[in-house]
């Protein structure tokens, strides 16, 4: 879905587990993540507790308990925002939806570059200074922007030529213009900016689209994550977005690998007619396979652009992906907020409006831990299997508890002789 008012069209739950265990063991744990944004109110799981460091304490006596930590619930949510405005009047507006929100807090900034010819895809003079400005004032914040992979991006070119073009990338022959990308984006002091990469690629409409030949925008899309990433200062994210469900061809087919991705996300709209959300989110390519996918590769989730769109002013759609949201935890969402997908820069969506209103109102944000960019990967170097730490049982927890720590606990027996 290209929103209609960028140009031409060119459109982190941290499980935190506290585990202290005295007397006669110490607790060595490890951790996982899963990022998101939370802005729900329904089927929440139980809350985590906060992040602590499991300290060695030596026995006082032989038969004293293990004692859990005390609960401490603490509520987590992560990045959200919208996409108001490609130019400088997005930023703008930010502070604009803020105040109708009550203050809630928006962390994420996001734009798209044009597609319309090379220059532009480099990041025109000009173009990205107030973004960067924004981003720059807090370190908490989060910069989006959506980066095509050719020029000419919605004009509509032919597989033909499509296929053709994936293959002179593959090759090599644009790889200029991503460095200077790279290079711009360092150079205005937003090195972390997440790269929304060849967005719904699954689709017909861009000149970026995957289906005229797979396995050449799969390399493609390699070539310039590593051409980015060999620019100095840079700390790049790198986010996969497909448009939900099928589409052209199923957006697996071209997921370019784990070693380039560092976050898998997914445009989502109300759509097509009639389907109810629970058909979305359980259809081929959907909200639930999206997750799990994502799941299966060990990487978090967003939704750079998800909203209203043809089954009208649509409380109910509003209502469930937000609260999908909150349960699933996305690294960051934004609502693509203009007519027909938007609430406040859209007055035909009254009633969904108020939902997001209501869930949003005066939300203070509390940041999440954001994932570091996957690093290139070592050739030859072999994959070391976990390891045990000698001495040390592991403790059968159950499969969601582990699943949220990343892991196994281990129960080390030897205390004694690490505290004498």
């Amino acid at each position: 879905m290209a929103p209609q008012q960028r140009p031409a069209r060119s459109r982190r739950r941290l499980a935190c587990v506290a585990v202290v265990v005295a007397a006669s063991a110490a607790l060595a744990s490890g951790t996982g993540f899963a990022a998101g944004t939370g802005v729900g109110r329904v089927a929440d799981p139980p809350a985590p507790a906060p992040t602590a460091t499991a300290q060695a304490t030596p026995a006082p006596t032989a038969t004293a308990q293990a004692t859990p930590a005390p609960a401490a619930p603490a509520q987590h949510t992560p990045a959200f925002g919208a996409y108001l405005d490609y130019s400088a009047r997005g930023v703008d507006r930010i502070a604009e939806l803020s105040r109708w929100l009550d203050g809630a807090d928006l962390r994420v900034g996001h734009t798209y570059l044009p597609g319309d010819r090379w220059s532009n895809i480099e990041g025109a003079p000009n173009f990205l200074e107030a973004w960067a400005d924004w981003r720059r004032e807090r370190d908490d914040r989060m910069f989006v922007l959506n980066v095509p992979m050719q020029e000419r991006n919605e004009e509509g070119v032919s597989d033909t030529e499509v296929r053709q073009l994936l293959r002179e990338g593959a090759a090599g022959a644009f790889d200029r213009h991503y460095r200077r990308l790279a290079e711009r984006l360092v150079e205005l002091k937003v090195p972390d900016t997440v790269i929304v990469l060849g967005w719904e690629m699954n689709g017909i409409t861009y000149t970026h689209r995957c289906g005229p030949d797979p396995e050449a925008w799969k390399k493609y899309w390699n070539r310039i994550v590593t051409t980015m990433r060999a620019v100095p200062g840079q700390k790049f994210l790198f986010d996969f977005t497909p448009t939900r469900g099928r589409d052209a061809v199923p957006w697996t087919e071209c997921y370019p690998g784990d070693d380039t991705v560092d976050i898998i996300g997914m445009d989502a709209y109300d759509q097509p007619r009639g389907m109810s959300f629970d058909e979305q989110v359980k259809e081929p390519y959907g909200l639930q396979a999206h997750v799990d996918f994502a799941k299966a590769h060990g990487k978090p989730i967003s939704y750079p652009e998800w909203g209203l769109f043809r089954n009208g002013d649509n409380p109910e759609y509003m209502r469930r992906m937000l609260a999908w949201m909150d349960e699933h935890k996305p690294l960051y969402n934004t609502l693509t907020d203009y007519c027909p997908h938007g609430v406040w820069q859209c007055r035909a969506n009254p009633e969904s409006a108020e939902i997001y209103r209501s869930v949003l109102s005066g939300r203070t944000d509390v940041p999440q831990p954001t994932p570091e960019p996957t690093p290139e990967p070592t050739p030859g170097e072999p994959t070391a299997p976990p390891v045990t730490p000698p001495n040390c049982s592991p403790l059968e927890l159950g499969d969601w508890v582990e699943y949220w720590l990343g892991g196994k606990l281990c129960l080390r027996f030897d205390w004694f002789s690490r505290n004498r």
